[in-house]
Parts: structure tokens; sequence; C-alpha cells
């Protein structure tokens, strides 16, 4: 439990028992009770209910409020022998209130609870069950503490229930959870609460959540990952103070509207997450997830869009598009070329997609570009990068071999489907406007969902060539094809030797210098391999391409070698006063009401070097706010630190940059991803 929610409960608290020593409340909450029977037999139990009716926009709350709020209370005044049991909850409803998560009650509600009737009286005697309630009333804006009296009066006798009153009775347990038949497990690890819940493969439930009862063993604002393997549902969530510390847990996990399981669980192994299951993890109508959806799948698009700008996918489009002017192909096979790209670039985001949730279902806190945490993966793509340079510089040519035709100058569908998978690849260190979100997003809907929101990004890669392959106009606007092409070629391999030099700088940020130095070994001896290609080449030799043979052999094991040390990103930026990132420490410093800039970065995100050199680390930036006390926490993602990326899914993001900002009231405000120094400079005013 966060030190806010404990502070806004004591306020609640501290604000009932002032209402409670004055008059009764107006009555934002109604309240009422009523029995199932009013001739109960004596010395039978009986249902009774107590009724809430909210005004409209008013709620009331469930027996664990969440991070505020208080449950319902009675002080019964009871006959002689009669004994009422406790409340029963319905099934909750969650709203989020300025990041608070509460658990409530937002339409007409009962609680329900047993009445045993003393067993001495006579048929005919007065039974006076009456009690004091004490409830909490929250619209948006305010919070009212309400009291007020409540009594039935029956008479002993036959025990009759009405079939009104069987139907009223029967809609209100309805709405109550069932028993769980089976024990459930719960294990704390890495920071999350891990919940298995044995439940019947062929049960159906739709926006599962799982509400606890035991309080502070779950981050309640938190986002829930709920996945099915066999016959249990698995769910995971960020863990909360007490979970460390839980011997039981008990709770409800709701599986359908007004439907859910009551459980008790025990400490155990939790099996790994399986196939993933929509959480409704807000108080999002079934509009608003198609509304979600399609944000996410037009930022994906336009995200996707924007990667075409960058220096290592931007050659690509070029040679792509200057060898449509080069050849002259006709409409039919102008647009055939251009769907095999498109085709090559959404396979190769649908493949990323599918491993990111692969591993995200196996527990792994991973997001877009995953694979670039991989110091090995880093070495395989300087490679790459370097040959693609030294072909564009025109150092060689390996058309015998078919990787010079097919990564940028063929013409046949398999050279533009290849190409398209070489531009997806390695467009992935970088993220951009309308890409966090939509990638965020992706991670909490259905698997179906998440893959067409891949499949956007590749579309949105793809759109340029697929618009020069389908109108016409736009390829009769290329420049004809001449001298200037081999020029065009040559300056296209600066931007690509840059993007190895910065991959060189990120494999050594990754393996330290030694790393970086077998990298750049490696990398010297392929580009000699490739030039004495070239040479043999221009000879008209047979197998000119055989040196390039041993130099893969040395690349292969070179990758397979690659050491890896922990991120230095963090320490660096340490020393320049900010400090690595800390949910502990941020929470520390957010209760003294200090102001905290926190921003995640990674040495592979391009938008992330360009905000930290532009507007993060400039001069005037850091003296506003060390002027103003605020502290800079830095979380470096570039190896896949786990608690980074619970906390980034937390935010509803998939990856970085994200920027946040603490203000000393206890605001949060969530940063535009491309920065600049007035933009900063301007939170501390």
């Amino acid at each position: 439990m966060t030190m806010i929610s404990n502070l806004l409960r004591l306020l609640a608290v501290l604000c009932l028992s002032i209402g409670w020593m004055g008059t009764a409340s107006a009555g934002h909450i109604t309240a009422s009770l009523d029995a199932e029977t009013l001739h109960p037999r004596p010395g039978s139990r009986i249902t009774i209910a107590l009724a809430m009716r909210p005004e409209r926009d008013w709620h009331g709350y469930w027996e664990n409020p969440g991070d505020a709020g208080i449950p319902t209370s009675v002080k019964w005044a009871l006959p002689a022998a009669a004994k009422v049991g406790p409340l029963r909850y319905p099934v909750p409803q969650r709203l989020i209130v300025q990041g608070l998560m509460n658990y409530v009650f937002e339409q007409p509600y009962a609680h329900l609870a047993t009445l045993d009737i003393p067993a001495g009286i006579k048929t005919g005697t007065p039974i006076h069950i009456a009690g004091e309630a004490n409830w909490l009333a929250c619209s948006p804006s305010i919070c009212v503490p309400e009291h007020g009296p409540v009594a039935i009066d029956l008479v002993a006798g036959d025990g009759a229930v009405t079939p009104a009153a069987r139907a009223r009775f029967d809609g209100w347990r309805a709405k109550l959870p069932l028993p769980l038949g089976q024990p459930a497990r719960f294990e704390h690890k890495g920071g999350q609460f891990r919940l298995a819940v044995p439940l019947p493969a062929g049960r159906p439930m739709s926006s599962p959540y799982f509400y606890p009862i035991t309080d502070g063993v779950i981050d309640y604002a938190a986002p829930q990952s709920v996945s099915r393997t066999g016959d249990m549902v698995v769910i995971e969530v960020r863990a909360g103070a007490s979970a460390a510390t839980a011997k039981s847990v008990s709770g409800v996990l709701a599986i359908g509207t007004d439907r859910g399981l009551a459980l008790t669980a025990a400490p155990g192994k939790v099996p790994a997450a399986g196939v993933a299951v929509v959480a409704d993890n807000g108080n999002d109508s079934g509009g608003g997830k198609r509304l979600t959806f399609a944000l996410a799948l037009g930022g994906a698009v336009l995200g996707g869009l924007l990667l075409n700008v960058m220096p290592c996918v931007f050659p690509i489009l070029s040679l792509k598009a200057m060898s449509l002017a080069r050849s002259g192909e006709t409409p039919a096979k102008a647009r055939a070329e251009a769907l095999a790209y498109a085709g090559g670039v959404i396979a190769s985001c649908l493949a990323l997609g599918v491993a990111l949730l692969a591993l995200r279902a196996g527990g792994a806190a991973v997001g877009w570009a995953f694979q670039l945490q991989d110091p090995r993966v880093i070495l395989l793509l300087l490679l790459l990068v370097v040959a693609i340079s030294l072909n564009l510089a025109g150092l060689f040519e390996l058309g015998s071999i078919g990787l010079g035709e097919t990564m940028t100058r063929g013409h046949s569908l398999s050279a533009a489907f290849w190409t398209g998978v070489l531009a997806a690849f390695v467009a992935t260190p970088c993220t951009g406007p309308f890409m966090a979100g939509a990638l965020g997003a992706a991670l909490i809907l259905p698997a179906a969902a998440a893959l067409a929101i891949f499949a956007g990004l590749g579309f949105g890669l793809a759109l340029p060539f697929l618009l020069l392959g389908f109108v016409p106009a736009l390829r009769r606007r290329l420049p004809k094809p001449g001298a200037w092409m081999n020029r065009l070629r040559h300056i296209l391999s600066v931007p690509m030797f840059m993007t190895a030099l910065g991959l060189s700088w990120i494999l050594g940020r990754q393996a330290g210098v030694d790393g970086m130095t077998l990298g750049l070994a490696i990398a010297l001896l392929f580009g000699l391999a490739l030039w004495w290609v070239g040479g043999r080449q221009g000879a008209g030799r047979r197998f000119a391409w055989a040196p390039a043979i041993p130099a893969l052999l040395l690349a292969v094991a070179a990758i397979a070698i690659v050491p890896r040390q922990p991120a230095q990103a963090s320490a660096a930026a340490a020393g320049d006063g900010a400090v690595p990132f800390s949910e502990s420490r941020l929470a520390g410093l957010t209760a003294q009401k200090k102001p905290v800039f926190l921003y995640f970065t990674a040495d592979w995100c391009l938008t992330c070097k360009v905000n930290e050199k532009a507007a993060i680390e400039r001069v005037e930036v850091r003296r506003a706010f060390a002027d103003h006390g605020v502290t800079v926490m830095v979380g470096d993602w570039t190896n896949g630190d786990p608690a980074i990326g619970r906390f980034l899914e937390a935010q509803g993001r998939s990856g970085v940059p994200l920027y946040l900002y603490y203000h000393a009231d206890g605001r949060i405000e969530t940063l535009p991803q491309l920065l600049t120094p007035s933009s900063l400079i301007t939170l501390t005013a």
C-alpha cells in the first residue's frame, strides 16, 4: 500500500469520525434493509440485504476499496440470541481517479448477510432488526461520509418467501462471487505478484481481473496480465508492499460482467504464463477497447511511416526507388515488386511481434527492439550494415551469390521481399512519435489484435514503396536513370557507415571495450575479405566470393563468444548528477514531495539519444533542475532490465523513450517523445 493511499484512507477515517458525531447525512447513497422472508421460522437462518442505491455519478466501495475509500459497516442492534453474519459483497467495478485505483459500485447494489432467528420464540412474535450503517459516498470530485439507521420488522412465522422477494434476492445472489472449489497458489517473484487459479480450460471467461481482499499484496493501479495454461489461469501484476510477507491471499477473480470466483491462495509454485487473455485493467467499455485498438493501429501505421527517414532505413528505401527508375518496369511488375517488398516488411514485423508476445507470455519483461538488448544481435547487425555500406560504396558486388542484388539493387520478387525484411530488421532500434503508445496498447490487447498492430507498423514502413509501385504518377516523377545514380549510391553509403559507427558504440556499451574491439576487428576483417572479393570480381575470376567464406566463419564464431557486461548508461548519467532508476527511491522522493524528472533510455534508441543531447543534457536545463531541487532519475534499458520492463508496462508502454515528471504537489505528467530545452525548463515554473 502506498503512502498516498494510506494518507487518503486516514483522511477518510477522520472525516467519517467527524461526520458521525453530527446529524444524519443527506444521503447521496440511500441504504435500506430488506429480508428474503418477512415471516422467518423460529430457529431458522434467513438472508437479509443492505440495499444501496447511489445517485447518478456517485459510487460506494467494495470490502477492499483499493488505493482509497472505506468499506461499508453496520453496528447491529438485535434481539437476544439473534445473530447477523458478515456482509457479503458483489463483484465490484474499477474506477481510476488521478492514477488511484478504486474498487467501487456505481449502480444499485446490495450486501447480503445471514440472520439467525432465535429458536425459543413463538410464532407471531415481532422481531425488530436494526442497525447503524456507515459508508463512504464519492463522486468524481468529492467524497462524503454518510451514515443512517436501517431497520426492518419481522414476525416469526412459517418462513414463506414471496415470488417477488425470491426474484429480488436471486438477482442479488447472482452478483456474488462463487466459491472456488480448489485452492489457488501465489508467489512473489522479481517484483511481481503471480497467482495461479485452477479453472477448467473449457470454462469461458471475459475481461478477467483479480480483486484482492488481502490488502497490499498488489499495486492496485498497475495493469494485470492474465493468461491460460491448461486448466490454470495465471495472473501477473506488480507486487505491493505486503506481497513478500503474505502467508495467505484471498480475493475475487472476475470472469465476466458481475461474475467472479472467490478464492484463497497459499504460497506455492506458479507456472509460466500461457496464452494471453485480455485483462480489463480499467473501467473501459467494449467501445473503448475498439477505440483503443483503432488508435493504436493508426499510431503504428504513422510510426512505421516515420521510420523511413531514419538513417539506416532511408538508404534502403532510396535504392529500391532507384531500382524502379533504372529498370523502367511495367506497371504490373512495379506493383508486384511493391507487394513483395511490403510482404517482407510486414512478415518481419509480425515475426518480431510473435517473438515478443511469446517471450512476455513466458514471463520475460521485454518490449519493442528486445532483440537489440543482446550484443550478439548488435554484432550481427554491425557486420550486415558494414557489408551494405561497402556495397553501396562500390567496393564489391556479390551478384554471384545474390547478396548485393538481394539487399539493394535486385528487381526480382525475392529480392524485393528480402529487402523488406532487411528494412524492418534494421529499423527496430528506432521508436518515435505514435509508436510508443501503439506498441504499448498491443501488449494488453488480444493476440490477434496485437499482431494486427505489428502488421500495421510494417504497413506504415512499407507504405512509401507501395505508393511508388501503385501510383504511376509518382514513378514518373522519379529522376531518369543516369550516371548520377552511382554517385547517389555512394552518397547513401555515408548514413549506412554512420549506422555502423553507432552500432559499434552500442556494442561497446553492452559488451565493454573488449567486446567492441572484437566487433571492430571482425568488421575490419570482413571488410578486407569483401574488398578481396571485389578485386576478384573485377578480374573476372571464378569463385570470386571464396575469400568471404573464412571471414563469415570467423564472424559466426565472434558472434557466439562476444562478451556481455552490465549497461553503463545509468552509471554515466549518475556521474552527471542523475541517479539510477529505483522504484523504492522514486517512491521515497515523491513521498517527500520532491520533484523528479524520470526518463528511460537505451543505447540503441536513436530518439532517446537525440533528446538527451538536444534537451536533457543541455546546461540551461541542468541549471534549471538544480535551482528548483529536481532530482533527475534515469533508467537504462539497453540490456533489458526486468524492473524497467515491468515499470514501462505499468505505464502502458512497450519500449523507450518514456519521460515522466513528478511534480511536488503529487501530479504526474507524461511528456512527449520529442523534447526541447524550453519544454523541460517550463516544468519547473
